[in-house]
């Protein structure tokens, strides 16, 4: 029999974290590769954790809320299986022996439970986009000073991993993101001004958490993956575009020096770059969603427009900059999505407040060293966020 490969999932019962057990157990079920669990860790979704360590006989599952623990160890009453609370719990299982680590806690809460997983020398799967922003250079350089390996799991970031010569990366000439363009893209500035929360988790057809969802809509999300692909990548930021494509089916584009252009495409669904991760760099049969091209008819594109998304330049301007304003930009968006979910403040503010915090912080004095990187960044992350609320009040004072 193979010897079954040994997963930790940070982040279970988000989204991407539920979606990773199913592929897992989809890629079982069709004679692949089996898998062992190590560890299972949540937040305050106990009854979801409990089911799955029910199902999976982690050795260990964690949940971030310290308040619940009591809740999680009733859950799981006699079974055989270790539970704990807390962040310094998180960080503690994310070092446990595995041979790959899907890292998928969402937001900043994420990155210090991904920083001790790059240390372990273990696969690092990573669809905490906050990770790369807040420190990438110094994540890359933790992972393979560890002599691991970084497997990004974000679809785009996912479909140019797939194509890029890593090999040869002198021959590509640039890396371009594509983005649906969320449920507002063809909406007015006006029109947008009146948008609910539940009109922007809307999306037309990722099915994300409300966070992801909200900076879908903005735009966000694509600053975001702009910055991850300069870190993951090594590349400028004049060498990353981005392209609406509203159906979602070419996933990103490398274009070579020749002129050639390689892409990626597959149905819009999570599970299938969460799959490649796992079985990287081998492929796993599974019964995944199949690309039908001739019941598409057809592909669009379209230029970004960034006066009506203005958090795409605002993103840009971060990476250009460099030092510790990706971090800022992250944090401030971060704080106003929140803000705009809890109906704090206007859907278009989302980007004022970005804005508005960037110009704040990012004189402030804060180096990013190779040994320190991760605590620099949550350094940076708690100073704007706290800048980002105090715009946040001031615009809610004044609506």
């Amino acid at each position: 029999m193979r010897a079954a490969r040994r997963v930790s999932v940070l982040g279970a019962t988000g989204s991407v974290g539920v979606s990773t057990l199913e592929v897992m157990a989809a890629i079982e079920a069709a004679g692949g590769e089996p898998f062992e669990v190590e560890v299972l860790t949540g937040a305050g979704n106990i009854g979801r954790l409990a089911g799955q360590a029910r199902r999976w006989r982690p050795r260990l599952v964690v949940t971030a809320d310290t308040s619940r623990l009591q809740e999680l160890r009733d859950a799981l009453a006699g079974e055989p299986i270790e539970v704990a609370a807390g962040a310094d719990a998180l960080v503690e299982a994310a070092v446990r022996p595995a041979d790959l680590v899907m890292a998928s806690i969402v937001g900043a809460a994420g990155l210090r439970s991904a920083w001790a997983a790059a240390g372990t020398g273990t696969t690092l799967a990573l669809a905490n986009k906050e990770s790369l922003v807040c420190c990438g250079p110094a994540l890359r350089a933790r992972v393979d000073a560890a002599g691991g390996r970084l497997v990004p799991v974000d679809s785009e970031h996912s479909a140019i991993f797939q194509v890029f010569p890593h090999d040869r990366p002198e021959t590509v000439a640039k890396v371009i993101l594509t983005a649906s363009g969320g449920p507002f893209r063809s909406r007015t500035r006006a029109e947008m001004a009146t948008v609910t929360p539940e009109q922007a988790v809307a999306h037309p057809n990722w099915s994300m958490g409300a966070k992801i969802s909200v900076d879908s809509a903005t735009m966000a999300n694509k600053g975001l993956e702009m910055i991850e692909a300069a870190y993951l990548f090594d590349l400028p930021a004049d060498r990353i575009e981005v392209v609406v494509h509203p159906e979602s089916i070419i996933h990103s584009l490398v274009e070579m020096i020749d002129g050639s252009t390689l892409a990626q495409m597959g149905p819009p669904d999570m599970k299938t770059p969460i799959a490649c991760a796992l079985a990287w760099p081998g492929r796993a049969a599974w019964d995944a969603p199949k690309l039908d091209l001739a019941r598409l008819g057809r592909l669009t594109f379209e230029a970004p427009d960034v006066e009506r998304f203005p958090a795409l330049a605002l993103a840009r301007r971060a990476l250009e900059a460099g030092g510790v304003a990706p971090a800022v930009f992250n944090a401030a968006n971060e704080a106003a999505a929140r803000a705009f979910l809890d109906r704090r403040l206007a859907f278009l503010n989302i980007a004022a407040v970005v804005d508005q915090t960037l110009q704040r912080v990012c004189g402030a004095e804060v180096e990013f060293s190779a040994e320190d990187a991760c605590g620099a960044a949550l350094r940076v992350d708690a100073v704007a966020r706290d800048t980002a609320e105090t715009v946040i009040t001031t615009m809610a004072a004044a609506a």
